[in-house]
């Protein structure tokens, strides 16, 4: 490779972003961000203070005030101001609240910023939302995954049982249906492909296959 790459995956909630953008990271001896673990650290601190998840301006001042760190290894870890809480970011308070303080523009633009600068050395797999779109818009590959709702309820809902935790499946469809429309429909930044990224549907190919696909791209440069 005769430069740094940049690769932006973006996707719905459970679409394999996280996972394959983890894989593909360790493939070539970059650094992995999952955005969407910044969000939900930043829930975590929001309702561990007690802050109104209703109060964007409350919610900015905690974004700006608020230390995260995301260390990129065989599992990525996740620090609140020095405190790992990688443990309790799928916990039911933050999969409640992270889809009202993601769409606070504030908190985004905070954010963004960040991880901005996260990326400036290059040699990095930045996986969210709006990776593609508004984070890194010069990225050398961007990728969407796609995934239909119900593949999305059901790879959440074995990932919460393997986790121990006692969840409905309907439940989970009608919370995933939500948070969707809540991550397409935002005035900032809202889930969508970039007009130049790849899309693959990851109902007909698994983990493994995008990574080893994604690869290809990488090699083809």
């Amino acid at each position: 490779m005769s430069k740094p790459f940049t690769i932006a995956i973006d996707g719905p909630v459970a679409s394999g972003k996280s996972t394959v953008g983890r894989r593909l990271a360790q493939r070539l001896g970059y650094r992995f961000v999952d955005t969407g673990a910044m969000y939900r650290a930043l829930t975590w601190e929001a309702v561990r203070l007690g802050t109104d998840l209703d109060d964007e301006a409350a919610l900015t001042r905690l974004a700006e005030s608020t230390k995260i760190d995301i260390e990129s290894s065989e599992g990525s870890s996740v620090t609140v101001n020095g405190r790992d809480v990688t443990a309790e970011l799928r916990s039911e308070p933050v999969e409640r609240g992270v889809s009202p303080v993601s769409r606070v523009a504030g908190v985004r633009a905070v954010l963004v910023k960040k991880q901005q600068v996260m990326a400036a050395g290059g040699k990095i797999v930045m996986a969210g939302r709006d990776i593609g779109t508004n984070v890194l818009t010069g990225a050398d590959i961007k990728i969407y995954l796609d995934v239909s709702v119900e593949e999305q309820a059901s790879r959440r809902y074995n990932e919460l049982l393997e986790l121990g935790e006692k969840v409905e499946y309907q439940a989970i469809l009608d919370g995933l249906v939500r948070r969707d429309k809540i991550d397409s429909n935002r005035s900032a930044n809202p889930l969508r492909p970039a007009e130049d990224a790849v899309r693959i549907d990851t109902d007909k190919m698994d983990e493994n296959g995008v990574v080893e696909y994604i690869m290809t791209m990488v090699n083809e440069r």
